[in-house]
């Protein structure tokens, strides 16, 4: 098509078109996803029509010959129709993921400048249509997807410290080019979409055409078909919600004796859902019987694991735990001064002075493990083995590598006075510490 479109004036589009575009409401600032193709330059205009202050932003995956001149065509568009455009060039990086090619790359790399570009109340437009939602229906189809695959792309949903909206769902492709051109509309074609190498081309291309025409009607079969199994996704996600409540309700931990009682579909559906809320992706496992056997139904002595992407399912002392992927500690030992703050891995450590902090006050060390440490509750009190206190404290053996531990003195005579945040001296705590500093030792994560 021609570059360096005209905006469409005087041509009266549709009511029904209009209708789901001007339905966008309780924004702050409006964005328009514009990538220069057919779909996107037409919602940009419906969006100029019926929303003021509109903005748009156009990635530039920087992977077709024409990616300069698209986005040429997209600045003199939005600057035809007075719209504030964000253009940001991206690189594509392929294997970030198992199976992952340049469509899924492509996508996870516009999709993280979408969810930095979103602040509070922002509303995000993408210009998918009633064929792209055949097409992905069909694609997770083929794929293997359970019901919440098979559900399509939802009208809207959470984006960054935004919402997406997809005004366009409900429409077909052909109505959309059928007003664009009338409209006297341009666009730019992305040459890649007639690559059948690529998984969605091919259905769009050889696919969908020959069911449309054994099937009539094949976009509405297929809506209705996602929206069954959304309603049945959202049921599953009710029954893992009432199910976790019923068994405590922790973000990091489920009971074993309570997994064990429900049946195998409802640990399925549960710990998916268990891992999703925590802001994972749930395991894909061909064989859930064999790990949930081998995670639930272990002898006592042993600590069987499932290792994902970046955390891991373990058992401990009768409960599950989902367990993040750990940061780097630090190498050596930290020397806290007062009034400064030192991280280590999950944990901000700060040491606080008050008015009667003593210049010559002994250093403050942090460090981990090494063994053979002791500890001393109260001044002239019995000491106690660290690893039997852990141990009584049921902490989990991949947390006791981890723990800081806060030392005061200089060695061979410093003094254990903080363990994490499980236990710290008196004379460190409170608002008025007897030793003059306060210590605070915070987790970063639940």
């Amino acid at each position: 098509m021609t570059l360096g479109a005209k905006p469409a004036i005087g041509y009266a589009f549709p009511e029904a078109l209009l209708a789901p575009v001007k339905a966008i409401s309780g924004y702050r600032r409006l964005w328009v996803a514009l990538s220069g193709g057919l779909d996107s330059t037409l919602l940009l205009h419906l969006a100029a029509l019926c929303h003021s202050g509109v903005r748009a932003v156009h990635i530039n995956h920087q992977l077709q010959a024409n990616a300069g001149d698209t986005e040429v065509f997209c600045q003199e568009l939005c600057a035809g129709l007075g719209i504030p455009l964000t253009v940001q060039p991206v690189s594509v990086k392929l294997g970030a993921g198992p199976g992952e090619g340049l469509e899924e790359a492509a996508r996870k790399a516009r999709y993280s400048v979408f969810e930095t570009l979103l602040e509070p109340d922002d509303v995000l437009l993408m210009a998918h249509h009633g064929d792209d939602q055949a097409e992905t229906v069909l694609f997770r189809m083929f794929r293997g997807s359970g019901v919440a695959g098979l559900a399509g792309m939802p009208e809207a949903r959470p984006l960054g410290q935004g919402r997406l909206a997809r005004p366009l769902l409900g429409v077909e492709r052909s109505e959309l080019e059928l007003h664009a051109r009338q409209a006297g509309l341009s666009w730019v074609d992305d040459p890649s979409n007639t690559d059948q190498k690529f998984d969605r081309n091919f259905i769009r291309i050889s696919i969908l055409p020959a069911l449309k025409k054994r099937w009539p009607g094949l976009n509405q079969r297929l809506r209705h078909s996602a929206g069954a199994c959304s309603e049945s996704d959202f049921l599953n996600k009710r029954l893992a919600e009432l199910q976790w409540q019923s068994l405590g309700g922790h973000k990091r931990r489920l009971p074993v004796a309570g997994l064990g009682a429900l049946t195998l579909a409802e640990q399925k559906n549960l710990l998916r859902w268990w891992v999703r809320r925590a802001g994972y992706d749930a395991p894909s496992i061909s064989d859930w019987s064999q790990v949930l056997g081998d995670l639930l139904q272990a002898a006592e002595d042993r600590t069987p694991e499932l290792r994902a992407d970046n955390y891991s399912l373990r058992r401990f002392q009768g409960e599950l735990y989902l367990v993040p992927e750990a940061a780097d500690l630090p190498q050596e030992s930290v020397t806290l001064q007062p009034g400064q703050s030192a991280q280590w891995g999950e944990w901000t450590i700060r040491l606080i002075p008050s008015s009667t902090a003593k210049a010559d006050a002994p250093p403050i060390r942090i460090c981990t493990r090494q063994g053979g440490e002791r500890l001393r509750f109260h001044a002239g009190g019995q000491s106690k083995s660290l690893k039997k206190w852990l141990q009584e404290q049921a902490v989990p053996p991949w947390e006791r590598l981890r723990l800081p531990l806060i030392f005061r003195g200089v060695e061979p005579e410093e003094e254990l006075i903080a363990i994490g945040d499980l236990w710290c001296s008196e004379q460190y705590c409170g608002k008025a510490p007897a030793a003059g500093l306060q210590l605070i030792v915070e987790r970063d994560c639940d």
